[in-house]
């Protein structure tokens, strides 16, 4: 018998491969061709109410621009008002429910989105987002779950936590959810953070008014049918899918915002952050800001690196979903002695990527999100190309007639501190800086300084020294550090996320320091034989 836990334990979800001949290849490729032909009809879901304003904005897949898959109805300040009058409706009854209920229904999402619905959330971010199979099925099927799984077991030691006890006296520790609602915002990048931060508050025990990325929401509405079909109560989570700013209008004015949970652009977090502190004197409680924000994320090579394991990470941890992860490697630092080899390999690599639609489980790259996107990015790219100090090394080419498609693209920087080694870029472009071996030490100090992000990092070295020097050196630089490994690809479970400086609050996702944040505790002290005088022993006389 296992001691003290009291849910299932937790477990990674086994990642399928979907290679020729596998029957979750063929059920996919079912499920895609089945949402290709049909124009879905989106409604917001306010108080469990499909909400329809005949107000509607189309939904086509960024890497084929021609197809409808559909439309969602867009809101404005009166459904966010709504939104937050349903989710304060059903706050007492769900606060109060007993904590293995809740537990419950998010396990069964979890087993919902691992099962029967697997392929329909995989399709859903591969067609709404352009992910290839692969990166849909570990993000949209298995960390989507791992979230979920996780949770419930962190849940589970957070109520375990409990103060000593004397005799006589019993003290324990109560976790209260927020007094009031949380207002989750959800980025386009990642399925699995858009349910996390909706879901995180609400196992908890609190309200949540969700608006995921108008890039997200034909996979938003997959997770909102997950969550009602496991028995969420509605009100619970009402998503919305109404503009930033009015949104923000309603919300971040509203007496009862006890909480923020956001993934999203450093700008659009600060411009939050500063609001709610203008508005501070207007909330019933100092809310809670959680945020994931952007990154500059960095490679780091010894000259007694591998050579072909640094390519590798380049390839992988610079172009895997088009660069688009907010850990995504952007920059990179190369020994002088190494680079040939590694210029050669990484060229090699990228040049046998194939591009083009997901539909086509042999692409490594589709398409970019859209094109205020494709336009920031190729507007890098010339820039680079009339840039002296700069080199393409490899790509630079881009298209829009079909789909936002850009080629992976490595420019060569000889300025360490050149535009595209500073900036959030948010795409497949990778920057190489090249220092003299004997630099190293001066480099570690560069890559510190270089930009305000904080978020993830890699240093691949044998030497073990050098290996410690990065560690102490870049100790603030990266919130996730990886030796010897690509920057990205963080599992629940393993290696809870998040950074710091201009890249977050930390408070690391797939964790239990992330859900501490959505609970107050109370002590309460029981005294089984209460004084019945009120004089102390070193007063009397003697």
């Amino acid at each position: 018998m296992r001691k003290h836990l009291e849910v299932p334990e937790a477990y990674n979800e086994p990642v399928l491969t979907y290679a020729p001949g596998t029957a979750e290849r063929e059920e996919l490729r079912k499920v895609i061709s089945q949402m290709r032909s049909t124009v879905a009809d989106i409604p917001m879901i306010i108080g469990g109410s499909e909400i329809r304003t005949g107000n509607c904005a189309e939904i086509r897949p960024p890497h084929d621009t021609s197809h409808l898959l559909g439309h969602y109805h867009k809101g404005d300040k009166t459904h966010v008002e709504m939104a937050i009058s349903a989710a304060l409706d059903a706050r007492r009854e769900w606060a109060y429910m007993p904590w293995k209920q809740r537990a419950s229904i998010f396990l069964r999402a979890a087993s919902l989105v691992s099962g029967p619905y697997r392929q329909l959330i995989n399709a859903a971010s591969m067609l709404g987002q352009s992910k290839t199979v692969h990166q849909a099925e570990i993000d949209a099927a298995c960390e989507f779950a791992d979230f979920l799984r996780y949770n419930v077991q962190y849940m589970n030691e957070i109520y375990q936590m409990q103060p000593e006890s004397h005799p006589n006296t019993w003290n324990r520790l109560e976790q209260r959810p927020l007094e009031g609602f949380i207002y989750a915002l959800s980025p386009f990048n990642f399925t699995s953070i858009a349910a996390n931060l909706a879901a995180a508050p609400a196992l908890m025990g609190n309200v949540v008014v969700w608006k995921p990325s108008n890039t997200q929401i034909y996979s938003a509405d997959v997770i909102m049918k997950i969550y009602r079909e496991a028995g969420l109560p509605d009100g619970v989570i009402n998503i919305i899918y109404v503009s930033g700013p009015e949104a923000a209008d309603v919300v971040l004015s509203n007496r009862h915002l006890a909480g923020i949970h956001f993934t999203g652009s450093t700008g659009v977090f600060n411009s939050i952050w500063k609001t709610v502190g203008n508005n501070i004197g207007t909330y019933k409680n100092y809310p809670r800001v959680v945020g994931e924000t952007g990154g500059k994320d960095f490679i780091l090579a010894h000259s007694s690196a591998n050579a072909r394991q640094v390519a590798t990470a380049m390839a992988r941890g610079a172009f895997e979903y088009q660069g688009q992860k907010c850990s995504a490697a952007s920059r990179a630092y190369l020994p002088e002695s190494l680079w040939p080899e590694i210029r050669q390999i990484a060229v090699g690599q990228v040049g046998n990527f194939r591009m083009g639609g997901p539909e086509d489980f042999s692409n490594f790259i589709t398409a970019v999100i859209d094109e205020k996107a494709f336009d920031k990015l190729t507007a890098y790219i010339e820039q680079a190309k009339n840039n002296p100090q700069v080199e393409i090394v490899c790509g630079g080419n881009y298209d829009k007639s079909k789909g936002y498609f850009i080629e992976p693209t490595i420019l060569l920087s000889k300025d360490p501190c050149y535009i595209t080694m500073q900036e959030e870029l948010f795409g497949p472009v990778l920057t190489v800086y090249v220092y003299r071996d004997e630099e190293y030490d001066d480099i570690l100090r560069l890559i510190d300084k270089t930009s305000i992000y904080g978020l993830t990092g890699a240093v691949f070295g044998r030497n073990r020294d050098a290996i410690r020097q990065a560690t102490d050196i870049l100790r603030y630089s990266a919130g996730n550090f990886y030796i010897n490994d690509k920057p990205t690809g963080a599992v629940v479970g393993h290696q809870p996320f998040g950074g710091s400086r201009a890249s977050g609050t930390n408070d690391k996702a797939g964790s239990a320091l992330n859900l501490l944040r959505w609970v107050s505790p109370r002590t309460i002290k029981e005294c089984f034989l209460p004084p019945e005088n009120w004089v102390y022993p070193f007063l009397s006389e003697g």
